[in-house]
């Protein structure tokens, strides 16, 4: 593994529940879309690659497909098994998981190729896993990002805290612009066909709490940033995060936060 997949498995290590809570909600907005654009249907055999708490492998049974599910936090691997009572789901991770060649009609992986160190490793490995005329479909968070995305990160900026040394980034050999024509050419660079990425935008509607609960609990990389420097530095974050939040308030007092991904589709 590269440092930058250890360091994410320090991040996500018992954190399932605290996503679940929280982040999980948000990454479900592209799910359908990401479905469709697999070909997920009744009797399709789809594996969920970084299945989280289990939202896309609920959503495809829902649509009568075979599912079966994999990811890297043990966790999630439970919090996704006790979702879908009676699926498969395996720990494992990218770039080499547990299942022979050509074993599925369609993989599909939601906000999974952010989590890597070697995304076009781990694409070769989804293509790998897909039979000849399936399809894969991937969601990816774009950057630049939108507004929403940002929030979180101008709060602990305003209040002076600092990335943990610990959190490391994709080294400079394996990183990929995250626009929709560098998702794609990474796609099919990867040996897929039939390539197809388009853009997701959407404003995610949330209580300012409730939005605050997933970095509070050290949710992600942004929670681990939040959560640096103890009590103290979250204290501090979270009063600048009350000013900044103003300029997402709705009426009803919900916070409208834009959010901008990318959904890239290919064959095999």
């Amino acid at each position: 593994m590269t440092a930058f997949d250890l360091s994410e498995r320090r991040i996500w290590d018992g954190r399932a529940e605290a996503y679940a809570r929280t982040f999980a909600r948000l990454c479900a907005h592209p799910v359908p879309r990401l479905l469709d654009a697999a070909g997920v249907g009744p009797g399709v055999r789809v594996l969920d690659v970084g299945c989280g708490s289990g939202t896309v492998t609920v959503a495809a049974a829902g649509r009568g497909a075979v599912v079966r599910a994999v990811d890297a936090e043990p966790g999630m691997v439970e919090a996704t098994r006790r979702a879908t009572p009676g699926v498969d789901v395996q720990l494992g991770s990218l770039p080499e998981l547990p299942y022979a060649g050509g074993e599925f009609d369609a993989t599909v992986a939601n906000f999974v190729l952010n989590h890597v160190g070697r995304p076009a490793a781990a694409l070769a490995e989804l293509r790998r896993i897909t039979r000849p005329g399936g399809r894969v479909a991937v969601t990816i968070w774009r950057v630049p990002g939108a507004a929403g995305q940002a929030l979180i990160g101008r709060a602990a900026q305003a209040a002076g805290l600092t990335r943990p040394q610990w959190l490391a980034t994709v080294d400079a050999e394996h990183e990929f612009p995250r626009t929709q024509d560098g998702l794609g050419a990474l796609m099919s660079e990867a040996g897929f066909d039939d390539v197809r990425t388009e853009v997701l935008a959407w404003d995610h509607y949330v209580g300012a709490e409730d939005w605050w609960a997933g970095p509070a609990a050290g949710v992600a990389a942004i929670g681990r940033l939040v959560n640096s420097r103890g009590p103290e530095g979250v204290a501090a974050a979270k009063r600048e995060y009350d000013v900044l939040c103003a300029e997402f308030a709705e009426e009803g007092g919900e916070l409208a936060l834009p959010h901008v991904a990318l959904l890239a589709q290919g064959s095999v």
